[in-house]
């Protein structure tokens, strides 16, 4: 006789704002579990970070970011505020020379100079963005594109500097050689790691802190769990290296993962406890499909091979603009959401971006 055991996964609710309640806790029944919770920010234990700088991860990041540029914009022209004060509150530092950092410094800078200067004439001689990376921006596409990508964010007026955060201050950045930056916005954008949330839980985890897991996505000492995204990476014993934290392997893993359930629950396995010694057929394989980043000014950079040390096309320019709106696109859910990101995009080529402060 086989002994079931009832799973559980015991929750506790969120609600934020004014109407907040006071959070209570439940528990749900599972059959089989998928951990896909992503991850955070990095801050590398670097002080100041969480208190002062604005992350590039959720939509009310997004929310904060445009708040706080306006806001800065209308205190700069405050009567009697100084020109060293104006350059503080009009500097737009991004830490991070990746393809999220590089494409916020350009999409930025496309709006300070076609949009915010005609609103805020005042403006011009002050406000600038400042990219700070440690190595070279854009470390794993080919070595043309860094060059042109370095060269655009130049002519866009990007500030491109090499250097190490060692200190974030509510007005300045120290960096490790002791050159103090003063900002007015501070945008973090230095790549993802294990949330604390994957970091207590009792799994067995991957080099990085990741939940561990085998080929078939597998928590091996948890049969019934699975985990997918940037939470999960392969254990040492698989021999295989963690893949990168990219939206498409996320969704490949999704894919792959859906039709593997599909297959346990046709062949009996899916209840708990049920499917342990099952045949689960060929492994998850994952193949890059390659990488894109606009760098603003109706510019971008495709680079369409499955590895750094691979050969393959890249491609820049304004038809990689096009190829990276167009993918964009495609990775919209639905049709209808598709329909409103294209008169969106419209709205802004004809009238430019709102700049009004709600």
């Amino acid at each position: 006789m086989q002994l079931l055991v009832k799973l559980f996964v015991h929750c506790q609710t969120i609600t934020d704002g004014l109407q907040s309640l006071k959070p209570w806790d439940f528990k749900i029944s599972y059959d089989k579990l998928v951990i896909a919770s992503g991850a955070e920010a990095s801050t590398f234990g670097i002080n100041g970070v969480k208190e002062h700088a604005i992350f590039l991860r959720e939509v009310y990041h997004a929310q904060e970011i445009r708040r706080k540029l306006l806001l800065n914009l209308m205190l700069s022209d405050v009567p009697g505020v100084s020109d060293e004060e104006k350059r503080r509150l009009l500097h737009c530092v991004v830490v991070g020379g990746g393809p999220t950092g590089v494409e916020f410094s350009g999409e930025l800078s496309d709006f300070i100079m076609k949009d915010v200067r005609q609103r805020y004439s005042h403006v011009k001689d002050y406000i600038h963005v400042t990219l700070i990376e440690a190595n070279d921006i854009l470390s794993s596409f080919d070595d043309r594109l860094r060059v042109y990508a370095t060269n655009q964010l130049t002519k866009s007026g990007v500030r491109l500097v090499r250097g190490t955060v060692k200190d974030v201050q509510p007005k300045k950045i120290v960096l490790s050689d002791g050159t103090d930056v003063p900002y007015g916005l501070l945008v973090w954008s230095t790549g993802v790691g294990p949330s604390s949330f994957i970091r207590n839980m009792d799994l067995p985890k991957a080099p990085g802190g990741r939940i561990g897991i085998d080929e078939w996505l597998r928590v091996p000492s948890a049969p019934d769990i699975f985990a997918i995204g940037d939470c999960s990476g392969y254990l040492e014993s698989t021999g295989k290296s963690t893949l990168p934290a990219l939206a498409q392997v996320a969704e490949r893993e999704g894919k792959y993962l859906a039709g593997l359930l599909n297959k346990i629950g046709k062949a009996g396995g899916g209840h708990a406890n049920s499917g342990a010694d099952m045949e689960l057929g060929d492994p998850f394989v994952y193949r890059h499909l390659g990488s894109m980043a606009t760098v603003g000014n109706f510019k971008a950079l495709v680079d369409l091979r499955q590895s750094k040390e691979a050969k393959g096309v890249s491609i820049t320019g304004f038809a990689s603009w096009l190829m990276w709106r167009s993918a964009y696109l495609t990775r919209v859910v639905s049709w209808r959401n598709r329909f409103y990101v294209t008169v969106n995009w419209l709205t802004t080529f004809v009238f430019g971006r709102d700049i009004s402060r709600i």
